[in-house]
């Protein structure tokens, strides 16, 4: 029994002995690991850093390994690149909670005109439309916008356009809304009538499988035909569905002039409805004599706030519009499709009667204030640049029937920019807490297919504007405007990796001078590159280096943390 104990205590100590020689073995390879790992990829040091919330005090090292972030500190350690930015301020990579790039990424991965004003995830699908669904009206209208980049409509869902995506190797990150104008097209058409109870059924099914397939919401465009047809009702519906994945309501309202009051309580009365997010496209009042009704949309949107709903909303730095120049046309003229408006347009009585109406409100100055930005054809191509009042003017005609005529001779194929909009109230939209910074802007390029027509300048310089020209005039301070297009987005979209410049994240990140940030492109020369920017890194791999596209394509689909709710 003595040695029993003796030999049970000697076991006991054998056993005691091993564990530590255990645990001193792991802590011996724990060193080893931390010993390799401390080798980062970039190490960036001496900068001002923004977290995506705030500024940094001190002395802050960040720190870069196999695309994450892995040391935010004043401890630096060894890298095999160093980046001494002095001077510079480290930020999260912009995120443009508003863009349209869902078609030019694929033809122009290297996307410049984003990465190279600091946009390192892009939010497309936005006001309606986008890459799925797309069956029915809606491939159609899909398989016609592809073939412009010379493009083929190659999936038949929103993980297949992530996989061609992918196959494609982006520059920038991509993040997908579902379009209800692709939803209604694909069920109902560009029919101007509401869903019976099967298709309503199946437009809930469109818009669950895309929120499964991680999309981040839905997203509308009021304005456009065929969600320009679509009611409450149907609205509520289809936002519930993505509610119930906890998905946000992106909208492009109803009216951003003199109904905007009511699209307001439209977009808020959906939000309330559907127990969703809702983020406001492009806030705007466009219309001088609508430019008062300013105060009257922020009391509307505070008092949602105040009772707890979340809405929030985007706006580009520019007091002047972008989009196609028959949104000037009353909406029973769109029903059916492109095919019936041209029809409508050619018809003699039809075209009189919507002459009478456009005279009657529109005037001169107005026409002078809308400038030709984009057409297909070389007999109109010299129109690029000018408004309508002065292409009428040298045709000797009246601006109506030039409208009409670039129209039909374009086959409805006309973009342009719309001069509308109050400064003034600009800066009040953009001071709001609760607005974010979007381009609403599809990614360009300086040369080729992309460069041929006049664009609006925030495709180029939305971010460096805002942060830049607009911090310096003291319209903005520059902790607000940074917030502004990153952490605040990030927390919109509960984006699970960006937005932030904290440790275990997505190494995306832009080093910019806050001194010569500046936009630099203009109305009449917008194919401009911003200055200011040195370095954009997205997922650990340096894609702008001093300014430069460095041709690296390490961009990622970024989808949804959703899950059915």
């Amino acid at each position: 029994m003595k040695y029993g104990a003796i030999y049970g205590i000697m076991a006991f100590q054998f056993f005691i002995k091993k564990k530590i020689a255990e645990k001193q073995l792991k802590i011996k390879k724990d060193k080893i690991i931390f010993c390799r790992i401390v080798m980062l990829d970039i190490l960036i040091k001496g900068a001002r850093v923004f977290d995506g919330e705030i500024f940094l005090v001190g002395d802050i090292c960040v720190g870069v390994r196999e695309g994450k972030i892995i040391s935010v500190g004043k401890t630096c350690g060894k890298a095999k690149r160093v980046i001494d930015a002095a001077g510079l301020v480290l930020a999260p990579g912009f995120i443009d909670i508003h863009s349209h790039s869902e078609f030019t990424v694929l033809f122009n991965p290297e996307s410049e005109s984003k990465i190279c004003q600091g946009v390192t995830t892009e939010l497309v699908a936005n006001c309606g439309f986008g890459p799925w669904p797309c069956e029915n009206a809606a491939g159609k209208r899909l398989k016609e916008r592809l073939e412009c980049f010379g493009l083929k409509l190659e999936w038949n869902s929103l993980q297949g356009y992530f996989d061609f995506l992918a196959k494609v190797r982006p520059s920038v990150n991509i993040g997908v809304f579902i379009g209800h104008g692709n939803v209604r097209a694909s069920v109902i058409g560009y029919e101007n009538r509401a869903p019976d109870e099967k298709e309503m059924k199946h437009m809930r099914g469109l818009v669950e499988g895309g929120m499964k397939q991680g999309a981040f919401g839905l997203s509308t465009g009021l304005m456009y035909p065929p969600g320009v047809y679509a009611k409450k009702p149907e609205l509520i519906e289809c936002a519930k569905a993505a509610s119930s994945f906890g998905g946000i309501y992106v909208t492009h309202m109803r009216n951003e002039s003199g109904d905007i009051i009511n699209s307001i309580q439209e977009a808020l009365k959906i939000g309330y409805e559907a127990n969703i997010k809702v983020q406001i496209s492009h806030l705007k009042v466009a219309g001088r004599q609508n430019w008062d009704k300013i105060d009257e949309v922020f009391s509307l949107i505070e008092g949602a706030r105040k009772s707890g709903m979340d809405v929030t909303c985007d706006r580009y730095p520019y007091s002047a519009s972008f989009t196609s120049l028959d949104i000037v046309l009353p909406s029973w003229v769109y029903e059916g499709g492109n095919a019936e408006e041209i029809k409508r347009l050619r018809n003699p009585e039809t075209r009189r009667k919507l002459a009478e109406q456009l005279r009657k409100e529109k005037s001169d100055e107005y026409w002078d204030r809308v400038k030709i930005a984009s057409v297909s054809t070389d007999k109109n191509k010299p129109f690029e640049g000018k408004s309508v009042l002065e292409i009428a003017n040298f045709k000797n005609s009246n601006p109506v029937e030039v409208f009409f005529d670039l129209l039909l001779e374009e086959s409805l194929g006309v973009y342009a920019i719309f001069f509308n909009m109050s400064e003034k109230n600009l800066f009040k939209i953009l001071g709001k807490t609760y607005c974010m910074v979007g381009s609403d802007a599809a990614s360009r390029v300086d040369y080729g297919k992309l460069r041929q027509s006049m664009v609006h300048p925030r495709a180029y310089g939305t971010f460096p504007r805002a942060a830049g020209r607009f911090v310096r005039d003291g319209k903005l301070n520059l902790e607000d405007a940074l917030y502004k297009m990153t952490g605040q987005p990030s927390r919109k979209l509960k984006l699970k990796d960006r937005g932030f410049i904290r440790k275990g994240l997505a190494a995306d990140l832009v080093l910019f001078d806050p001194g010569s940030l500046a936009d630099t492109a203009t109305f009449d020369c917008p194919h401009k590159y911003p200055g200011g920017i040195k370095h954009v890194i997205i997922n650990g791999t340096v894609t702008v280096e001093e300014g430069e596209h460095t041709g690296a394509r390490a961009g990622t689909v970024v989808k949804s943390i959703s899950r059915k709710q």
